[in-house]
């Protein structure tokens, strides 16, 4: 059965005594107001114990901070700190352990006083001016000019305030904001557990901070204005909480001419002011504007639902490689009385319809996007930066690298936090759909008996100990990222529901409330997205597979959580563990077990073991990093492919764990905390193609998936062998057809490729042909002899491709590879973006392909996109492969 995601949405009417409240500290979804800036720059800190005076002295403009030390805002005591070379970079090495942890501590201190200076003037007429705070942890009092702003101390990590400072502006302009920030009511013990002792989930925050089996501890739990704080000029009248609803009917494909959307948009008004204020609504959504006449009394909050509007011939937003993601502005305006500009939003909008059915065959839920159904290959995503350090531009690339990867999905977990709107816009961009996790953790939360938790499992069952804020700061965060078209589902926690009490809040009031056109799943790998394995659903396996167990061991039909490995290779390990400490696992096959030096231990390495050695014993570090990208390409080529080989019959989706680290840990990433990819990423890229062709190592079955809604005609498969030395053989070549959405077998040459393989391994080339001879798909894999192993790679003669690169335009060069007919193949080829002066590594770069073999007689050109910098000369393009030995190229104009 169909379920549609969309109902009608009530707004309840405001009860009068919550008014004054909400007034001040209600959540507040303000993007772009008619006068808005953000205070940034210019805060000063000291911690809370050396601090004598009160928030009444320190806010008042004479008293002096000039002693105090600079302040990272947004940001976080321990970015403050290391920013000011107070602490090593808890990222390098062990110097982590060179920091105090709170739990050791106490909370005073990491417990700071913020000041920040800021000119505006005091507002005039029924003018009004606002002080937004987007993100405090945990608690915190707030002081202006020798007023505290708040009545009861301020508290939740994921609760945005705002405070109407109107009346408290100095006369001549000169104001001074004090913060006093506390840390997390409970800190917990880092003993190694997952997120240590589990108190640290007794909070309405993160759960990662006190430790997890990719993190070390976050020694002050991330405490501080974490998040941004504005400044918003309006006039009487204030929109807060906007919401746009689009409906898609009937079933659509990308092109050609659109049937109309329907477009709900509705909006909370405020009204400060003691007098009855008359007004125009309006708003303006591709060149018509739509308006509606209110009169709102003194001191009231007040909810105006516009009409339906027709869109005609709508543009529509599709998931990456479905379609485009195209946007419209909306630009939301409140004029009061004669026509004056009260204040204003601008919004980004994709116009697009959920939907989620049940899919009877696969005994899974299946997820819609204007009626088509679309088959999930996602990421898991922890956080962008563990410090939260956060800026567009990260985001921005991290995303990017998503959509690089042929993903169209991002699951959010659970231990971190709802993610900020600039991630959200991101993913709107690049077409990445969004599995948004509540705060909460089986691991924390009482799911499964565990020695390393203080408390037992009914008592964690009940965390956190204030239900009330969960609930106010599930609902302040739903209305912040409501109106994304990315975000696609949610879901109540990681592996576990939270309590019963907020779980049926959630479900059956807030959700229906609020934002009523997602999917809510109670939890990560919930029965009700799949059940087809052993009863009920589940995640795994993680760490290094069989490719056969990918293709031919059937798990679970959405799986929310399957993964391997992914450390980056020598160059991304010298940005984090020092010269001495560089010296490779060594795994004994005997005994099972490995000898790992204790820094890469305490980056969570997880285990390679005899991959490694399959390709010839590693001669050090950079060799075994150089080896252990082909282990991460195989890896994840074969794990999506996989899973695209059985779409819509095993399954409906894939989450890989994971696709990124906000820390330096050598694992579940593919890219690395720089933002330097690794082979992972280009496994990826190449097996989640739209029309992607495919070999199962286990039956030689030849297979091509199609995840677009065209049918692929006339297409011609060529199958190519290729021995060590470059001698290619052509196994077959014919024509094939494949109908959309779907995934189709061909022909098996197991027996033909296995006896060819047999002594030292070959390579095997799949193409897919258009009628122009070009290719639509390409794939090669390197296939072990009848051991197992590659005996044949290790005796490659060296190369002797022909490289070189060429400007375009600023940020854009073109890399022509050309493999001479009579030579070898030119295998697993890295490119990297170097500064020319100092050789390393430009990041982030965006490659249009990488660790590339070119074979006999073919030529490739990449595309690298990168943000040139004025202070740099113009950059260097390094290769480096399996059998070429690196080379610097000069790019010429």
């Amino acid at each position: 059965m169909r379920i549609p995601l969309f109902f009608k949405v009530l707004k309840p009417k405001l009860p009068f005594n919550l008014f004054f409240f909400l007034l001040l500290s209600c959540s507040y979804c303000a993007v772009n107001a008619q006068n808005s800036y953000e205070l940034s720059a210019g805060w000063k800190c000291a911690p809370a114990g050396n601090i004598k005076n009160d928030g009444y002295q320190l806010s008042e403009i004479n008293f002096s901070t000039a002693d105090w030390m600079p302040a990272t805002v947004p940001g976080t005591v321990l970015t403050t700190l290391l920013n000011n070379k107070k602490i090593p970079d808890p990222f390098f090495g062990m110097n982590n352990e060179q920091i105090p942890d709170i739990y050791k501590t106490g909370a005073e201190y990491y417990t700071y006083w913020y000041i920040k200076d800021f000119t505006e003037p005091a507002a005039k007429s029924l003018d009004q001016v606002f002080l937004n705070f987007r993100g405090v942890n945990y608690s915190c009092d707030v002081y202006l000019n020798g007023h505290k702003l708040n009545k009861s101390i301020q508290e939740g990590m994921f609760l945005r305030y705002t405070y109407n400072i109107t009346p408290f502006l100095a006369k001549d302009g000169s104001n001074r904001l004090a913060v006093l920030v506390h840390p997390p009511n409970f800190v917990g013990n880092p003993n190694g557990g997952q997120g240590g002792d589990g108190t640290i989930a007794r909070n309405v925050g993160l759960q990662y901070t006190a430790g997890w089996d990719w993190i070390q501890p976050v020694r002050d739990r991330n405490t501080g204005i974490w998040d941004k704080v504005t400044i918003q000029k309006t006039g009487a009248v204030r929109i807060t909480d906007a919401h746009i609803v689009t409906l898609v009917p009937g079933i659509r494909v990308p092109e050609g001419p659109q049937n109309p959307a329907l477009i709900k948009v509705s909006a909370e008004l405020s009204n400060p002011t003691s007098g009855i204020i008359r007004g125009i609504l309006r708003y303006e959504l591709d060149g018509k504007i739509l308006s509606k006449s209110v009169v709102l009394k003194p001191r009231s909050i007040q909810a105006i639902n516009f009409n339906d509007y027709t869109l005609e011939n709508p543009r529509l937003w599709w998931p990456n490689g479905y379609g485009p993601q195209n946007l419209y502005n909306i630009k939301l305006q409140f004029f009061a009385g004669a026509g004056n500009l009260s204040d204003q939003q601008s919004l980004k909008i994709g116009v697009r319809q959920l939907q989620t059915e049940w899919n009877d065959h696969t005994e899974s839920r299946q997820l819609e996007v204007n009626g088509q159904k679309i088959f999930i290959k996602g990421g898991n995503w922890i956080i962008s930066d563990a410090m939260l350090r956060l800026s567009d531009l990260r985001y921005d690339a991290e995303i990017r690298f998503h959509r690089d990867m042929n993903l169209n999905l991002i699951r959010v977990w659970g231990g971190a936090m709802i993610e900020r709107p600039e991630f959200y816009q991101a993913c709107d961009k690049y077409g990445i759909l969004v599995f948004q996790d509540l705060w909460g953790s089986g691991d924390c939360n009482g799911r499964w008996q565990d020695p390393m938790k203080l408390d037992d499992q009914w008592t964690r069952r009940k965390y956190p100990d204030d239900h009330g804020l969960f609930l106010r700061s599930a609902e302040d965060q739903i209305k912040m990222v409501r109106n994304h078209a990315s975000l696609a589902i949610w879901c109540g926690g990681n592996e576990i529901t939270p309590p019963e009490d907020i779980l049926l809040a959630l479900r059956d009031t807030i959700l229906p409330r609020l934002d009523d056109t997602r999917w809510f799943v109670d939890y990560s790998n919930s029965d009700s997205m799949s059940r087809n394995v052993t009863g009920g659903n589940g995640d795994g396996p993680y760490g290094i597979q069989p490719l056969s167990v990918f293709w031919e061991h059937k798990t679970f039909a959405f799986n929310s959580e399957v993964g391997s490995v992914g450390m980056g290779d020598y160059e991304s390990l010298k940005r984090f563990i020092p010269a001495g400490h560089m010296d490779p696992p060594l795994y004994d096959q005997a005994t099972g077990k490995a000898r790992i030096d204790q820094v890469w231990d305490y980056h969570k390495y997880i285990g390679y073991d005899t991959s490694i050695d399959k390709y010839g014993k590693a001669t050090g570090a950079e060799d075994f990093a150089f080896k252990a990208q082909l282990v991460n390409y195989d890896q994840y080529r074969g794990l999506v492919e996989g899973f695209s080989a059985h779409m819509w019959d095993w399954y409906t989706g894939v989450i890989i764990w994971k696709t990124q680290t906000p820390w330096t840990a050598m694992r579940g990433q593919m890219y690395d905390y720089y933002l330097d990819p690794n082979a992972g990423l280009y496994g990826l890229h190449n097996g989640s193609e739209p029309v992607h062709v495919m070999y199962n190592p286990v039956n030689g079955m030849v297979m091509v998936a199609n995840n677009t809604f065209k049918a692929r005609r006339s297409m011609m498969l060529v199958i190519k062998a290729y021995d060590m030395a470059g001698k290619d053989s052509l196994l077959t070549q014919v024509f094939v057809d494949i109908g959309p959405a779907t995934v189709k077998k061909y022909l098996s040459l197991k027996n033909v490729i296995d006896g060819l393989a047999a002594k030292e391994g070959i390579f095997l080339s799949l193409q897919l042909l258009d009628t122009d001879k070009k290719p639509i798909t390409e794939n090669l894999y390197w296939l072990a002899d009848n051991t197992g192993s590659y005996p044949g790679l290790q005796k490659m003669k060296k190369s002797e491709l022909m490289c070189k690169a060429k400007y375009l335009k600023p940020g854009k060069v073109e890399v022509t590879l050309h493999n001479d007919q009579h030579n070898v193949l030119a295998f697993f080829n890295r490119f990297s973006l170097i500064n020319a002066d100092t050789r390393t590594r430009l990041l982030p770069v965006f490659y249009s392909d990488n660790y590339v073999t070119v074979l006999p007689g073919e030529e490739k050109k990449i595309i690298i996109d990168y943000q040139p910098r004025a202070d740099l000369p113009l950059p260097q393009v390094s290769v480096k492969g399996w059998n070429f030995p690196e080379q610097v190229i000069t790019i010429t104009k």
